[in-house]
């Protein structure tokens, strides 16, 4: 059975830190829009206090969650326990996107390494946290990250790279505008 929780405390902030990889999930108002999931990785998350944390969110091909955001604000993102104990962990929030030129960046930014492939960073205010067994996970093992987006980023370089936000980032697949623009 799930419990719920109104912020982060001390052992859900242990088991975040913990994780190697984390899922991103929202959707846009309409019933006919797509639920959007990311996995992510690459030490890209921080807590920032009991009920605010933000992760470093790098170009791909898509941007859903900024389109998503910038409509409605909601997301949760979810932290399995691959190994150790069994443990599902939920973040219930509302969030924003925050870009590069902006005024918050710089002190978000100083929280993460950033890479050539670093698009924007998402914050969110979390409302509810929800623990559940996680029983039906199952054990991996961790072997180390890919580096195929900081290689991928370097060969487009900063031209190539803003060339491709334009072409693939700033409309999500239901034709939603993304914080980028």
């Amino acid at each position: 059975m799930g419990k719920f929780f109104d912020f982060i405390n001390d052992h859900h902030r242990a088991f975040i830190e913990r994780q190697k990889i984390y899922f991103v999930a929202s959707a846009p108002l309409s019933a006919d829009g797509h639920v959007n999931i990311s996995p992510k990785g690459l030490d890209s998350f921080r807590v920032i206090s009991e009920n605010k944390v933000a992760y470093l969110d790098i170009t791909g091909s898509g941007n859903e969650t900024s389109a998503h955001l910038l409509e409605n604000g909601r997301i949760t993102m979810m932290f399995c326990a691959f190994d150790g104990a069994p443990n599902i962990l939920r973040l219930y929030g509302h969030g924003s996107t925050v870009l590069p030129h902006e005024e918050e960046w710089a002190d978000l930014a100083a929280l993460f390494e950033l890479h050539p492939s670093t698009r924007q960073i998402i914050v969110t205010d979390v409302d509810k946290v929800q623990t559940s067994c996680g029983f039906g996970v199952p054990f991996f093992e961790y072997t180390g990250e890919r580096d195929q987006s900081y290689k991928w980023a370097e060969n487009k370089g900063d031209e190539g790279l803003a060339a491709y936000r334009e072409e693939k980032n700033k409309i999500s697949m239901d034709g939603l505008p993304t914080a980028l623009y």
